[in-house]
């Protein structure tokens, strides 16, 4: 597994780099809404082009869980052990967006291929229910993530995963 530079040598804090991740996160999904309220009105991207920004978006959250998972909670539950509660319920938000990103990315896949195909009401209402619930789910697990772990994050002195920062992705 890859870590970051030792913690001396970071310019960006922990807390703050996962803060500027699900701001990048966020914006990524908010494309993605747009690109899909487009497509079910007749105005956006083909069904490919929306499979491949779902599929990038989904690559680049379930990576970050990932690393959060595997690097960060457990670095996080030694240092701090009263945050254990906090990081398994977490962690089971972990579970429950990767279940809504295969459903979602099942759904896309299922889409017409042709551009000019019709696109079924309950078709486009179980695509954008997912969408909405991936939203919902998300934006509250980001938000309590970030009120609950940003300080101890910032005082964290050991390496972290790289893709907890996906920094080639965010460019921050």
């Amino acid at each position: 597994m890859a870590t970051t530079s030792e913690p001396a040598d970071r310019l960006t804090a922990f807390g703050n780099q996962l803060v500027d991740v699900h701001l990048w996160l966020r914006e990524e999904l908010a494309r993605l809404r747009s690109g899909l309220d487009a497509f079910l009105s007749g105005a956006g991207d083909r069904p490919r082009e929306l499979r491949a920004h779902c599929l990038a978006f989904c690559s680049a959250l379930t990576r970050h869980h990932t690393a959060e998972d595997g690097g960060v909670f457990p670095a996080l539950a030694e240092a701090h052990p009263e945050l254990r509660p906090v990081l398994d319920e977490l962690a089971r938000d972990h579970v429950q967006v990767e279940e809504i990103l295969v459903r979602l990315q099942a759904l896309l896949d299922g889409l017409p291929a042709a551009p000019d195909a019709p696109l079924g009401t309950e078709e486009a209402r179980r695509v954008s229910g997912e969408l909405d619930g991936l939203i919902a789910l998300v934006e509250s697990h980001f938000t309590y993530e970030e009120k609950k772990l940003v300080a101890a994050l910032n005082g964290l002195a050991v390496p972290l995963p790289e893709d907890f920062a996906l920094r080639e992705l965010t460019g921050r």
